[in-house]
């Protein structure tokens, strides 16, 4: 295959000049290596290839795609396009194509990884299933390289690589499972041995759970229930959706949450992963979402930053078009107590280890809705007193960080899972003075 932004220029080359117009072009190469009973049962590798046409005339706007590179599909590529912009409406927030600017370096590229071979993601696999002797373990691990290119009308061409590993995995008791998450730019960013050990502690320490009463407790939440509601907040806050809307609570400039708290979007950090540019092809900016509890700034699309009359902060991903920009490469700050002194300074109170199955009730108050799963605790005087099943909870993911609401943030933040994909770099885990559990796990 020629090289990504040769093609970009290619198409490009075949739209009438009188035409504003910007081809994209993304090339996935991902291989995954599945176990489940403790032992390897799948590995596959797959390379896919999207071709992006976006055109404008006038106001009116078009976007078509194919996942075949070859001249007759870039011909009906063209002829597609061309047919849906003739008759498609006038768009509003239609914001123009990125003009000929510098885009960030990151070193988000390993290429170890990019053609890593099947033995070493099984090697990793391997080091998680054995420590957690008599117990079964099941999850996956993968390697993706994403290169993209984009060249448009307006002088704007990029063409960029960036790889990205993730292990995840659980062991399992007769009654109970922990879960384990990593994730990295390289596959030696991963200990599967390390991730194991946490994986089965968790499980041994589940065993015989047993309920406890639904209602408001004081909790410990680690990284990767920080991270959940670090995607909610984002997204349903600090989207460029949600505030072209009207739909947000937050009113930038105003302490509206912890001190404790501060959160941003940074690409740019050398943990992040990831390319320097959204899927509109606009260099992604850093954007500080909330410092020391005053709400600061919101991420754009091209069309939200037209409505608001500002500038696009980079911010558009592959379902901006239902739910808006949204934060990609999040930073939720840390703090500088342990779990272990956390759960000292508990009374009552539980430790959860993940959420699961999370829906939004209320985009404007953040009410969420989900069950922890994966190791929870209760907490009695200081000390951690037996497993639990498993909870509901409803609650507003915005009032939860309010001022007085966060006791402290953990000194052991890392990439975390949010149920939604890697797109939380760093979290810790949250000490919270309440949150409202609203039954068991059955209703």
């Amino acid at each position: 295959m020629r090289e990504p932004l040769e093609i970009c220029q290619d198409l490009l080359g075949r739209v009438p000049s009188s035409l504003e117009a910007q081809v994209s072009i993304r090339v996935t190469r991902k291989a995954l290596t599945r176990f489940a009973n403790s032992f390897i049962h799948q590995n596959v590798a797959e390379d896919s290839s999207v071709v992006t046409l976006d055109l404008a005339d006038g106001g009116r706007t078009s976007r078509t795609t194919t996942t075949l590179i070859d001249d007759d599909s870039f011909t009906g590529l063209v002829e597609s396009a061309l047919a849906s912009v003739s008759v498609n409406p006038v768009d509003p927030d239609w914001g123009g194509f990125s003009a000929p600017r510098e885009v960030a370096t990151v070193d988000h590229f390993d290429p170890a990884t990019a053609s890593c071979p099947p033995d070493e993601r099984a090697e990793v696999v391997s080091q998680f299933i054995a420590a957690g002797p008599g117990m079964k373990a099941a999850g996956f691990c993968d390697t993706t390289e994403d290169v993209v290119a984009v060249a448009n009308h307006r002088g704007f061409r990029y063409e960029g690589r960036a790889t990205s590993a993730v292990l995840d995995g659980i062991h399992q008791t007769a009654n109970s499972a922990g879960k384990a998450h990593r994730a990295g730019r390289s596959l030696t960013d991963i200990n599967g041995a390390v991730a194991g050990n946490e994986a089965a502690s968790i499980a041994r320490s589940a065993v015989d759970a047993t309920d406890v009463e639904p209602g408001t407790y004081e909790v410990v939440l680690r990284p990767n229930c920080a991270a959940t509601i670090g995607v909610f907040v984002g997204l349903y806050a600090f989207g460029g959706k949600a505030a072209s809307e009207g739909r947000t609570q937050v009113v930038p400039g105003s302490a509206q949450f912890d001190e404790k708290v501060s959160m941003r979007d940074d690409v740019m950090d050398p943990n992040a992963l990831g390319l320097p540019i959204d899927w509109e092809g606009t260099p992604k900016q850093r954007v500080e979402l909330i410092s020391d509890g005053v709400g600061k700034g919101f991420v754009h699309d091209r069309r939200t930053a037209a409505r608001m009359n500002v500038e696009s902060t980079g911010h558009d991903w592959e379902f901006a078009q239902w739910f808006g920009p949204a934060p990609t490469s999040l930073f939720i700050a840390g703090g500088d107590r342990s779990e272990t002194e956390m759960i000292a300074s508990v009374e009552r109170g539980l430790l959860v280890t993940e959420f699961n199955y999370c829906r939004i009730l209320d985009p404007t108050t953040l009410f969420v809705t989900g069950l922890t799963r994966n190791g929870t605790f209760l907490i009695e005087d200081g000390r951690i007193t037996r497993p639990v099943s498993n909870l509901r909870f409803t609650e507003s993911f915005f009032d939860a960080l309010r001022p007085g609401n966060v006791l402290s943030m953990g000194n052991d933040a890392r990439m975390a899972d949010s149920e939604y994909g890697p797109r939380v770099v760093h979290a810790p885990t949250m000490h919270l003075a309440s949150w409202n559990f609203t039954g068991g796990s059955k209703g």
